[in-house]
């Protein structure tokens, strides 16, 4: 073998020996790409982590930003406007109100197809709020602080919750009744007395959750016999049906009627202070219907009017809620809430079956409707 040949295998043997090996510098790269790969990695969990940590907070009650965006809301009473002034404080939401009945809400959102007039409905009797369900016009939601509101108080899918209570009672103006020589009632019975012809006042109960309330509680305090013919008697006595569920306590109050069947809020007791009328209960038993709050299927707002009802019901708006109302019923609905106390026995309350309040509303108020005839204001 010559020279030539013995340099020729020498110089293919070394290289077939580098190539086996990883040079230092093929080291240095191999493990800052391995650095690089476990950087990239922290930075993506520490990513995630902070991601979690925001939602975290935004379900700890950090209160959520709707600055430049407005929602509608259908209510009963423009009382409530403190309340929603401090929901725009804590979230930058504009409210528009729509002051409306109950009854009425149905009847238009069925009348215009569905179509949600406003994004939250605030206020008003339970049946509606049931009816509403039950024709699909409310939107499902989750909210956090109605975990300990009792289940009688809110819907178990979710579709409606409870803000506090309404009660039925009388507003008597004792002027009238001595002007006239009228005594005084103490019974709802008492009421189909014909003494009492054309001189009590109450609203329509197809437009007035209150009148509902209390159309429903006396079927259930008498029975479905028994309370259709005190219905009868006492449509005797009845002139009109007004339009506005305020107007029974508004017209007795000026004289226009010796009783009115009402709300019986502190409003009504604070009349007693300024003029001679006196609130009475019926000593049978007191009827009541919970005031209803839901968000409108289809609403531009809707997640706005959820974020609401999640602040309405913590325990410091409860409170204001029943000091803006004039009355207890919000203890009933959160516990631990201080409210106005009207001093009702809970006792006197009549026994209602609340899920029938929706169930049986259509056929209650056609009954109720055709009895009336044409009393019904328009």
């Amino acid at each position: 073998m010559n020279k030539k040949v013995l340099s020729l295998l020498l110089v293919l043997t070394l290289l077939f020996v580098a190539c086996g090996q990883d040079t230092p510098a093929t080291e240095a790269a191999t493990e800052a790409g391995t650095e690089a790969t476990v950087t990239e990695a922290a930075d993506t969990e520490a990513t995630e982590t902070q991601t979690d940590d925001t939602e975290e907070a935004a379900d700890d009650g950090v209160a959520k930003d709707f600055t430049g965006r407005t929602m509608n809301v259908v209510a009963t009473s423009e009382s409530y406007v403190p309340l929603f002034d401090k929901f725009t404080e804590e979230t930058g939401a504009k409210v528009e109100f729509i002051s409306m009945s109950s009854g009425e809400v149905i009847s238009r959102v069925k009348a215009e197809g569905g179509t949600p007039m406003a994004d939250l409905w605030f206020g008003g009797g339970l049946d509606a709020f049931m009816q509403a369900k039950e024709d699909g016009l409310l939107e499902q939601t989750d909210v956090p602080e109605a975990a300990d509101v009792p289940a009688e108080f809110k819907d178990e899918e979710g579709y409606w919750y409870s803000k506090g209570l309404t009660i039925v009672g009388l507003l008597v103006n004792l002027d009238v009744l001595e002007d006239l020589g009228l005594d005084e009632p103490v019974n709802w019975k008492d009421l189909t007395d014909p003494q009492y012809k054309n001189e009590i006042i109450m609203s329509n109960p197809a437009i007035s959750g209150t009148n509902y309330a209390f159309v429903k509680g006396m079927l259930e305090l008498f029975g479905e016999e028994e309370g259709w013919a005190f219905f009868e008697a006492l449509n005797e006595n009845i002139p009109y049906y007004s339009k506005r569920g305020g107007d029974p306590k508004e017209l007795t109050n000026q004289g226009e009627f010796a009783i009115g069947i009402i709300p019986a809020d502190k409003s009504a007791h604070d009349l007693t202070e300024e003029s001679n009328v006196k609130v009475l209960f019926g000593e049978e038993g007191i009827p009541w219907v919970p005031e209803g709050v839901a968000v409108f299927k289809g609403g531009e707002g809707a997640d706005i009017a959820q974020e609401f009802i999640n602040f309405m019901l913590r325990t410091d708006n409860q409170e204001m809620i029943a000091e803006i109302d004039g009355k207890d019923g919000s203890q009933m609905v959160k516990p631990g809430v201080d409210g106005f106390a009207l001093n009702v026995p809970a006792e006197k309350f009549v026994e209602q079956d609340l899920s029938t309040f929706g169930t049986q509303r259509e056929a209650i108020l056609e009954r109720f409707t055709s009895m009336m005839g044409d009393k019904a204001q328009e």
